[in-house]
């Protein structure tokens, strides 16, 4: 297989094992990943709670201790533009040229590949098991999360107050 740089497109909000295993599963095949973090521009809401900087806070404690080389790891920030039209151009806009996209968003894959790139699923992973909705919906009303995200990834939101922030954004849009 001739290895390249894979890209990973997502939220983030907030990491969770599903996304670590599908970065795990693209550096099998690929030298190198670019991990696209998308809405940048959103924070303190219910379905983005946390800023561009503290989830490539998450990813990079995550990476760290999922002990993957950061050197084969480069992040990007991506604000949101609404115009799926041009939405590929301008996410390319913000990254370093990549080999392959790697996604199991049926939008995200329909874009990118009309725009004529290789697109490939992020892996074999029960994608079911771990959704950030749900995760923030759990971390609301105080149920179990914890096992959902890696343990680096807990101790960031616990260290910017996360679970409480989010709980005060839910309460404030009943």
């Amino acid at each position: 297989m001739n290895k390249g740089r894979g890209l990973f497109v997502g939220r983030f909000n907030p990491f969770h094992k599903g996304h670590l295993k599908a970065v795990q599963h693209i550096l099998e095949q690929e030298e190198e990943i670019v991990i696209a973090i998308g809405s940048t521009q959103q924070s303190h809401t219910v379905s983005d709670p946390f800023t561009a900087g503290e989830r490539l806070l998450m990813i990079r404690a995550a990476m760290k201790e999922a002990d993957i080389q950061l050197e084969r790891v480069y992040m990007v920030t991506i604000p949101d533009i609404h115009r799926n039209s041009v939405w590929v151009s301008h996410l390319c806009s913000y990254c370093p040229p990549f080999t392959r996209v790697y996604t199991n968003n049926s939008l995200t894959r329909r874009l990118f590949m009309e725009a004529g790139m290789e697109v490939r699923p992020t892996g074999p992973f029960n994608r079911t098991d771990y959704k950030g909705a749900q995760i923030r919906k759990q971390m609301a009303e105080g149920t179990k999360w914890h096992h959902m995200v890696p343990k680096a990834v807990w101790d960031v939101i616990e260290s910017i107050d996360g679970l409480n922030r989010l709980q005060d954004i839910i309460h404030e849009s009943d």
